[in-house]
C-alpha cells in the first residue's frame, strides 16, 4: 500500500497518543474530520493500524518483575518453532515475543508478580515445551525507555522535525 505525508502524519500522531479526536487530529494533518475517519478505517482495514489499545504499567497493578528470557530450542524444525510460538501466544505472562537469529531462538519480555512466580511461570514453561534446550533469563533493573512508535520518517519524504 501507498502511504502519503498526511498518512505518515496520522499514523505518527495515533502512535503517540490514540484518544485525540477526529477533529483535532484534522487540524493538524489540514483535513476535515470525515477524511480524517476514512483514512484510519483504511489504515485499520489494511492492517498497517494493527491495534488501539492502552498501554499498562506493570509495576502500577503489582508486576513488579520484568524479564528478559532466551531461549534455546534442542532444534530449530519449523513444526518445533511454531508450537512454541503458539505455547507462547497462551501464556499471559508473555507481553512480547520474538523468533530471533543468533544463538537463542526466542527472545521473550515475561513480567511477574514476584521472582516466586517468574520461577513457577519458567517450570510451566518447560514442562509444556519439552523441546526447550534452556533458558537465560535477565532480570530488570530499570526500565530506560518502552513503547511500541514506529519510526516513519522514510514515508513519502515525510519528516516528523517538519510538521
Amino acid at each position: 500500500m501507498e502511504l502519503d505525508k498526511i498518512d505518515a502524519r496520522l499514523l505518527d500522531l495515533m502512535q503517540r497518543n490514540n484518544r485525540l479526536s477526529s477533529e483535532e487530529l484534522a487540524a493538524k494533518v489540514g483535513l476535515s474530520a470525515s477524511g480524517v475517519q476514512r483514512r484510519l478505517k483504511r489504515l485499520r482495514s489494511e492492517g498497517i493500524i494493527e491495534a488501539d489499545v492502552s498501554i499498562i504499567s506493570p509495576k502500577a497493578i503489582g508486576r513488579s518483575v520484568t524479564v528478559l528470557v532466551l531461549v534455546y530450542l534442542e532444534r530449530a524444525r519449523a513444526d518445533i518453532v511454531d508450537r512454541f510460538k503458539r505455547a507462547i501466544c497462551r501464556m499471559p505472562e508473555v507481553m512480547s515475543g520474538f523468533h530471533v537469529t543468533g544463538r537463542a531462538d526466542f527472545a521473550l519480555l515475561v513480567t511477574a508478580n514476584d521472582l516466586e512466580e517468574y520461577e513457577m511461570f519458567t517450570r510451566r514453561l518447560v514442562r509444556q515445551n519439552p523441546d526447550i534446550k534452556r533458558l537465560e533469563t535477565m532480570v530488570v533493573l530499570d526500565r530506560a525507555k518502552a513503547g511500541f512508535t514506529v519510526p516513519l520518517a522514510s514515508i513519502a519524504c515525510w519528516s516528523p522535525m517538519l510538521t
